[in-house]
């Protein structure tokens, strides 16, 4: 299993040879830097711990400085960590790349939603609207929340109100992998993500299995045919 640290810059659609328009979310996945390892003996768990994205020095504390002192790297805004088995051969102070993924690999991806502030239950819930004539005290309220039963003389835990919307922590399930590009450090996954742009993410290997996976399509080259042309 495999992971790693990435921004969202946002979507867009590339071509296939054989024309198919593919929806893409692109991702942009800097060097993650190794600073520190977790191991069953020490920690109880194995992981590694990777900073993504650098950072003035000033704006992390003493503490943070000296860690990334001793991971022999510039101070990073994101400190995270990551699990896989694959990831253990990293050192500390060493780089994870975007490479480690390859073109039609299927990845689950993870992020932060938009939030929405404070909503209604129809927005929140897709609650139904009430009568929407002149004559209607009752459009867009949550209606009746009183209860049947023994202890009715309170509202219950759980019931669906208004309140904070999004926000949320979701997961993105067998995503396929369209392109890699090291050298500009990109990552182009078909379909899409969670979360706004600029907004942080974690590319993982898919947990569920996939009976007879499609294989990636062979995507247009434009400056192999520019050159030609030339």
């Amino acid at each position: 299993m495999k992971s790693i640290l990435g921004r969202k810059v946002g979507m867009t659609q590339v071509f296939a040879t054989d024309g198919t328009a593919i929806p893409v979310t692109v991702i942009e996945v800097l060097p993650n830097v190794v600073l520190q390892k977790k191991t069953i003996e020490n920690d109880g768990y194995e992981a590694v711990q990777v900073g993504y994205e650098d950072i003035r020095a000033n704006l992390r504390t003493k503490a943070d400085n000296a860690r990334f002192a001793k991971a022999n790297t510039t101070p990073k805004r994101f400190v995270r960590e990551l699990k896989g088995e694959e990831l253990q051969k990293y050192e500390v102070g060493e780089t994870i790349s975007v490479d480690i993924f390859k073109v039609g690999e299927l990845v689950d991806v993870q992020g932060v939603t938009k939030g929405k502030g404070f909503s209604g239950v129809i927005k929140r819930y897709n609650f139904a609207k009430g009568a929407t004539s002149h004559g209607s005290g009752y459009h867009r309220g949550i209606g009746s929340i009183a209860t049947q039963g023994r202890t009715n003389n309170r509202i219950h835990p759980g019931r669906k109100m208004a309140g904070h919307h999004g926000n949320y922590t979701r997961t993105i399930q067998n995503l396929q992998i369209v392109a890699v590009d090291a050298e500009k450090n990109a990552l182009l996954v078909k379909g899409a993500i969670p979360g706004p742009k600029k907004s942080l993410v974690t590319i993982k290997s898919a947990v569920k299995f996939t009976k007879n996976p499609k294989e990636a399509k062979e995507l247009v080259d434009y400056n192999a045919e520019a050159a030609s042309q030339n």
